[in-house]
């Protein structure tokens, strides 16, 4: 997709311009994906403010890079960054902008060994234009987010007593693949009885009991964008107050959904779930933010917590994951992917990630 990924930089010149820059040398390599379509594990691209892209990889991906970026001016090398910096120098950009927060000490030192170049940071500006996914973007997003919940659909009837917590993350990654994942997006959590209480519990071989809750987050990677979702479910009859903490955390993220609209302040979508949380008397127990961006990267801008800065935008995907955890006792967490829309319904968001075995409406009784 050369005509995507062009339109793409072009935006970015839109912030070199901004930024009184001559280029922006792009290191992160998500980035780099981002706005050329290679997927490589040692790539960097040169974006002058006026003048052709240029793409440094290594002999490894060098044929991906001539199928997948025919527009682009490729220069085969291993020492990417370095090469594209020398190139920057000699063409006569002056003023280069690279990405300061990913970049170490060391190599920006190397970079600095060509006296002529006048570094200064870009900031996170190819991140900020990541955020608003297009229309292609977005499907690939929903595809993701489909292999997951169908995953899940199929694994679920399968949990019994005395299956652990590892073969079940087991199970779901298998069923992702089988679907048609590339990977997991991240690795699978599960969380059973009191290890409930741990928000990113790594599985055990801890057995599963009679009146165990358990908290399964998993997502599928497919085409390189990652989904994200929550289920917890309890195993055998549901005490009372199990029944109690599932609804309030469903309740506010019902509310958190709610109030993702288009120009929502951030800080004030994560105060709709929080809340509610806050005055059931569950405060210190919901220890986590909200929720985050999706897309290349599991976490991405925007990051949904309190007093974050910022709104939300028109085709920004999030997750909405409220969480109230016991220690000692157990846990509930519930999360959905979502996509800020508009239009009618006003400021409706598109749910990507559904289940027919839990839909978040009622706790699943295994």
């Amino acid at each position: 997709m050369p005509g995507i990924h062009a339109a793409r930089r072009d935006r970015l010149r839109a912030v070199l311009a901004a930024a009184d820059a001559d280029a922006a040398l792009i290191t992160t390599l998500v980035n780099v994906r981002y706005l050329t379509g290679l997927a490589s594990s040692n790539a960097a691209l040169l974006v002058a403010a006026d003048g052709s892209p240029v793409l440094a990889t290594d002999s490894r991906y060098a044929l991906t890079a001539q199928r997948e970026c025919p527009d682009l001016e490729l220069v085969t090398t291993r020492t990417v960054e370095t090469e594209l910096a020398g190139l920057a120098g000699r063409r006569g950009l002056r003023r280069l902008a690279f990405e300061a927060h990913e970049m170490t000490v060391e190599r920006r030192d190397a970079l600095a060994a060509d006296g002529d170049l006048a570094l200064q940071p870009l900031g996170r500006a190819a991140e900020d234009l990541r955020m608003i996914k297009d229309e292609g973007e977005l499907a690939l997003l929903a595809q993701a987010c489909a292999i997951t919940g169908h995953a899940f659909d199929v694994v679920a009837p399968q949990i019994r007593t005395g299956m652990t917590e590892r073969e079940l993350a087991v199970l779901i990654e298998r069923a992702m693949i089988d679907l048609g994942a590339e990977k997991p997006a991240f690795d699978t959590i599960v969380a059973s009885g009191p290890n409930g209480a741990i928000p990113h519990h790594t599985p055990t071989d801890r057995g599963f009991e009679p009146g165990d809750m358990i908290t399964v987050d998993c997502g599928a990677r497919y085409r390189g964008y990652h989904a994200d979702m929550t289920r917890t479910v309890v195993l055998g009859a549901p005490a009372a107050w199990q029944r109690d903490l599932y609804a309030l955390v469903f309740a506010a993220q019902q509310a958190g959904i709610g109030a993702a609209g288009p120009d929502a302040a951030i800080a004030d979508v994560d105060a709709a779930a929080r809340d509610l949380i806050r005055e059931a008397g569950h405060e210190e127990h919901f220890t986590h933010g909200l929720g985050h961006g999706v897309g290349l990267e599991i976490h991405e801008a925007p990051m949904v917590a309190p007093a974050r800065p910022g709104r939300l935008a028109y085709r920004v995907p999030i997750t909405v994951e409220p969480g109230v955890y016991l220690p000692g006792r157990g846990g509930v967490r519930i999360e959905d992917t979502l996509v800020v829309r508009s239009g009618a319904p006003a400021a409706a968001p598109d749910m990507l990630t559904t289940t027919t075995s839990a839909t978040g409406r009622e706790l699943l009784v295994l």
